[in-house]
Order: structure tokens, then sequence, then C-alpha cells
């Protein structure tokens, strides 16, 4: 069985990617000390990103950062439909890919772990039939292999949702909707990509005025492009996922503020916050995520975060550092965020996005 452990994240390793992070802020330049109100270094950051955006060809991208538990600011930038001229705005619903895994992560720690009686450390077939005997939830939760490597696979975590499923008695859409997007206020947040059309099972789960509701944010959500020589072309062949705990979900910067905020205030008890936060180890072995998150430090600051890619269509990215109470999320309708920078090998600082966020607020 593999040994799961957790212990104080560690630092990058990669200097140059740091010593890129610097170059990138002196290009872009910063406010002077004169000039160095929040308002200022918001607009500065929402300029830059902005310049960023257009030069990955990003057709429309929306951004919102939490400090000291509280929303301080959000942004549209460029154009959530370029064939309709329609702005990106923070209340914009994007797809956020493989992102969902935070989300039911943190539901299966607070409903499962601190609320009932699932371990982290339980085997998957204590819960349900699965072809890994060895494999626990942990290892699910922190993608390592069955010989205890990292192994980066959100389609491996789908196990969960039926782990999940079996733990709290309901199904999973339900679940994420009414003890997460209910109970946080995430008022744009879809528990499926195929509500739009539902199913016979989608109407058993959920009545017709909350089907109607999801109906209109997804007519609201924001139209998917390939980028082609740095130029968006509309994406019609996208096929909507249904939902799993690593994907289908669709939501808002303004929606996932209201989860980090909540997050940071106790949804799920300190101690599993802690561990869910550090870094996970497996057979003595350090792996580059704790539980729903990566982890790694930038300038001597534990930070965590993750990503989520739908090829061709849409990209999303968090980056949180605990010690500061600070969070930046970003939503787009490209893949752009996420595709060119290798994110799946652990390192969030390849991101010249990411960089750009922490060069300005973790100076």
């Amino acid at each position: 069985m593999i040994q799961q452990g957790f212990r104080p994240i560690h630092p990058v390793r990669n200097l140059g990617l740091l010593v890129g992070a610097l170059i990138c802020v002196a290009v872009f330049g910063r406010p002077s000390s004169a000039q160095d109100p929040k308002d200022l270094k918001y607009e500065w950051f929402r300029r830059t990103l902005d310049s960023l955006r257009l030069e990955a060809g990003i057709p429309g991208m929306s951004v919102a950062i939490v400090e000291n538990r509280t929303i301080a600011w959000a942004s549209g930038l460029g154009l959530q439909d370029v064939e309709g001229n329609v702005l990106a705005k923070t209340d914009t619903p994007y797809v956020i890919g493989s992102l969902a895994q935070t989300l039911g992560s943190t539901l299966l720690l607070r409903k499962c772990v601190d609320q009932s009686y699932l371990e982290i450390n339980d085997l998957v077939i204590r819960w349900i039939p699965y072809p890994e005997p060895e494999t626990t939830v942990a290892s699910l939760l922190t993608h390592s292999a069955p010989d205890g490597t990292f192994r980066y696979a959100p389609s491996r975590m789908s196990a969960l949702t039926s782990v999940f499923e079996e733990c709290a008695y309901r199904r999973y859409p339900q679940l994420l909707a009414q003890e997460l997007f209910d109970l946080l206020g995430m008022i744009n947040s879809v528990p499926g990509q195929t509500l739009s059309t539902p199913t016979g099972d989608d109407l058993e789960l959920f009545d017709a005025a909350r089907l109607s509701r999801y109906g209109d944010i997804l007519r609201r959500t924001a139209v998917p492009y390939r980028v082609i020589n740095r130029r968006p072309v509309r994406n019609t062949e996208v096929i909507p996922a249904r939902i799993d705990f690593a994907q289908g979900v669709v939501s808002t910067v303004l929606d996932l503020a209201q989860f980090d905020t909540a997050y940071d205030r106790g949804f799920i008890d300190p101690a599993t916050r802690q561990m869910a936060l550090s870094q996970a180890y497996a057979n003595g072995k350090p792996l580059p995520t704790g539980l729903g998150w990566f982890v790694q430090e930038y300038n001597r600051e534990p930070i965590a975060w993750q990503f989520g890619t739908v090829e061709g269509a849409y990209s999303s990215l968090i980056v949180k550092v605990p010690n500061r109470d600070l969070t930046m999320i970003l939503l787009a309708n490209s893949d752009g965020l996420s595709a060119p920078f290798a994110l799946e090998t652990g390192d969030v600082t390849k991101s010249i996005f990411a960089r750009t966020f922490l060069g300005t607020f973790v100076p």
C-alpha cells in the first residue's frame, strides 16, 4: 500500500524561472513607491494582464483578486463573444475544466472527512469496486500513481465521484449544487455543461425552475475559441462535458472568489485545510500536490494553485498565497491561460500570468 503523508511544502527548484519572473516585472514596469495605493496597483495589474491577453491571442478573460477573505478587485478583459462584440465581465460564466477538482476535493473533505467517517487513506475499494486494489482516496486526490510516483491525470479522479456519492448518499450534481453553490451563494455556477438539454436523469435530480436557471447561465457562457496564429477562431466543435469530480463545471470569477473566501473562513476544518494545502508524500517521496491543489513556494511564500484546460476552448487558473490571505482567479475563453505552460508538471511559475501576479503582489 502506498504510504501517504503530508509535510511542509517545498521551494521552487528552478531559479531560472524566478529570474524570468523578475525580468517580466522589470519589462512591464511597476508603480513607484509614491504611486503604490491599491487602486493604482490594480490598474497596473489590469493593464499588464490585458497586454498579456492580447499577446496570447486570448479573446476574453475575467479576473478577480481576493484579499483578507474579501473580494478586493475584479475585472473583465476583452470579449466573451467576438462576433457579437460582447464584453467579458466579472459575472461572465466559463467552463473551468479540471479546476473543478478543487471544488470537488473541498466538498469531499467537508462532507465525508470532517462530517462523516471517510479517511483519506481509505482504500478506494472500501467504497467502490476499483481496478487498483492498493490505491487510496489520498492517492487520487494527490495524483499519485499505483507505484507512488506523481502522475497528473484528472480523468483518474473520476472514481472519486462514486466514492463521494457512496459516502454522502446523494448524487454528485446535487451535492455540488446544494452543498457548495447554493450554500456559498455561487449564483452563476452550474453543475454540468449538459444541463441546457437535460436528460430524464437530470429531471430527477433538479426541478424545472432550477434547470431553467441553469439553462440561462449556460446560454450566457463565454463563446469558446481556438487561437491560430494569435487570432481567435470560434470553436463550434466543443462537446459539453457531463459533470464528474474533475470536469463539467461552469462558473465565474466572482463565484470562485466566493468559494475562496469560504475556504479560508472555515468551510472545512482548519486542520483539514492545512493538510489540503500542504505537500503530500507517497512512499516517502515528495509530490507537487496537496489535496486537490498543487503546492510549492515562491519567494519563500507557500502557494497553492490549480488550473484547467479545455483544449481549443477554455482555460482557468487559481493561485493562492495562504499566509497573505491573497488569491488570484483567472478564467478565459481559449486555452491560452494554461496550455502553453505545461502546468501539469507542477510549476506554476512557468505561467507568465501567474508570474505577473506573484511578481506584483508577492515581491
